[in-house]
């Protein structure tokens, strides 16, 4: 059983027969425009992101499976804001100074993302994988409701999201 893997990086919902797909496709004998499809298909939840895929193709039976990766944190926090980049400074303990601001996050947002993520990052929670959020957050100059990701984290951990966690 012979089994091709190609890995690429692909606008989400959008990929198409060009490259890097395409020709790595094509000399195989299978159906590019079915596959593009079925990748589309597959990453249309990350529209506007580029996305990690995995393509196995069986060259015997013309098969395929996709293995969608998920892009990083920031990016899904950035595409969510409407931003293109972090503040590029982060707080950090001691510094009274707050770092240039480049976004402000809904609670609704930072839990959507969390679910996005919580299998990719490891989380055993939700509530844990809202926390590995909170700290891109954190890295990335966003505020979470207008306060610091920092005292959003806290928050957590005193329970007050849990009516949004359920």
């Amino acid at each position: 059983m012979a089994k091709e893997k190609i890995k690429a990086l692909v606008d989400g919902g959008k990929a198409t027969a060009g490259p890097p797909l395409g020709p790595k496709l094509g000399p195989l004998g299978v159906n590019v425009s079915q596959i593009i499809a079925d990748i589309n298909k597959a990453t249309k939840d990350f529209e506007g992101i580029k996305v990690p895929i995995e393509l196995i193709v069986d060259t015997e039976t013309k098969t395929w499976e996709i293995h969608v990766g998920s892009p990083p944190t920031s990016q899904l926090l950035f595409k969510e804001l409407g931003i293109q980049k972090g503040s590029g400074s982060a707080w950090k303990e001691g510094n009274q100074e707050k770092p240039p601001v480049v976004g402000d996050a809904k609670r609704e947002t930072i839990v959507k993302i969390a679910k996005l993520k919580q299998d990719a990052i490891g989380a055993k929670t939700l509530k844990a994988a809202v926390k590995c959020v909170l700290g891109t957050c954190v890295s990335c100059g966003i505020t979470v409701e207008g306060k610091n990701p920092k005292e959003a984290q806290k928050e957590v951990d005193e329970g007050k999201w849990d009516d949004i966690l359920k």
